[in-house]
């Protein structure tokens, strides 16, 4: 690495994270030594829906913020706040800040949780992919909400599969018999993976080894 962007005001350090949209890096700010992350985007038009949506929520305290897309060496860049604490996932699997089954710990995350994605939807945003990994924490277990690479501004789609397996509702998952709509309801999606998050906070992981209706625990929810 060792790369810079942004008239070479930020210098890309290591990579933090690699996605289906993307590679996130850490940078740094040379000026004052700040940490960002940045996010290489790949798929265009998706990538400014991603950029647009996040900019426009970034005041949120719970919404990591959103700084500025940066175009250069043909590629472009998005770069948003950085938190070294972590996401909750980690938090979750390794228990690091004894969260699982802590009821305050529980609380005061998921109701933070909660305020951002009621923000999205009054302002007409899904997220569509709520998930443990696109939960950034900050001090004091500070709920930072990420990852706008799926979010939608309509209120029904037929996109089925839209998200992270686990945690997507089985309207998402396409229409049956027992659901034959050929559309689900993006912000309901949300709630139903609000659902996951909160047992996966109770009881340390997931619900369900798969999600689909042939699983047991799955097709009782």
């Amino acid at each position: 690495l060792n790369t810079t962007i942004d008239n070479h005001s930020i210098r890309l350090v290591s990579v933090l994270g690699i996605g289906a949209y993307g590679v996130v890096y850490l940078g740094v700010h040379v000026q004052n030594g700040r940490y960002v992350a940045v996010k290489l985007l790949t798929h265009m038009n998706i990538s400014y829906r991603e950029s647009d949506i996040h900019a426009y929520l970034s005041g949120h305290p719970n919404i990591l913020k959103f700084e500025k897309v940066v175009q250069e060496h043909h590629k472009t860049f998005m770069v948003i706040e950085y938190t070294a604490e972590g996401d909750l996932f980690a938090a979750i699997t390794k228990n690091k800040y004894n969260i699982v089954g802590n009821n305050d710990a529980i609380r005061h995350i998921f109701l933070q949780i909660i305020d951002a994605v009621h923000f999205c939807h009054q302002n007409n945003i899904a997220h569509r992919d709520l998930k443990p990994e696109n939960i950034m924490l900050g001090p004091q277990l500070q709920v930072k909400l990420a990852d706008f690479g799926l979010a939608t501004l309509n209120s029904v789609s037929n996109e089925f599969g839209c998200g992270s397996t686990f945690y997507f509702s089985p309207e998402c998952q396409g229409a049956t018999a027992a659901q034959p709509t050929p559309c689900y309801s993006t912000q309901k999606n949300d709630i139903w993976s609000l659902g996951v998050i909160l047992i996966n906070l109770t009881a340390g992981r997931n619900p369900w080894k798969q999600a689909t209706v042939k699983n047991a625990t799955f097709a009782a929810y």
